[in-house]
């Protein structure tokens, strides 16, 4: 078991869909991260979009071995990589019908936070090749990796750990 944390600007009794944003990097869904500083770093930052609450941490258990694509449809990206920039184009584009895959669980690089900005440029052609593009959204403090669950199914399988 791995421990997950999902940064908010307010305390997360449990996940719910309802409020989770679409044309997101991997649609619409839960995100966590395996770094506890990151995952404030993102409550901080939608402190600063809402100008409400606080920025608070919330932790998980996952069982790690649901990675392994038996019992959960599972999309894993280890590396920035054009199948990878190619999948954040297509769930951020409004454009598409959504959401664009029915994976229970995503797990792969974490985007700079300029990821909407760099994705107008490359649509508009200042930004000419797919290489150009994973250069502009690689995430500046190095590669950190995110966890999206999809489904509900997925999303069952998390324990909230009371810190």
């Amino acid at each position: 078991m791995m421990k997950l944390y999902h940064g908010s600007n307010m305390s997360l009794d449990k996940p719910d869909f309802r409020f989770c944003k679409p044309f997101k990097d991997f649609g619409r869904g839960f995100y966590l991260s395996d770094n506890y500083d990151q995952a404030l770093e993102l409550g901080a930052q939608r402190v600063r979009q809402t100008d409400e609450g606080v920025p608070t941490v919330t932790s998980f258990l996952f069982d790690e071995n649901m990675l392994d694509g038996s019992e959960f449809k599972v999309l894993i990206f280890n590396d920035y990589s054009e199948d990878w920039v190619r999948f954040v184009l297509d769930n951020r584009d409004r454009n598409l019908q959504h959401p664009i895959h029915d994976y229970d669980i995503v797990y792969g690089p974490i985007a700079d936070d300029g990821v909407s900005f760099q994705l107008r440029r490359y649509r508009r052609g200042v930004i000419k090749t797919l290489p150009d593009l994973i250069e502009e959204l690689k995430f500046g403090k190095g590669i950190t990796f995110q966890y999206f669950f999809g489904t509900q199914r997925a999303l069952d399988k998390l324990v909230k750990i009371c810190d």
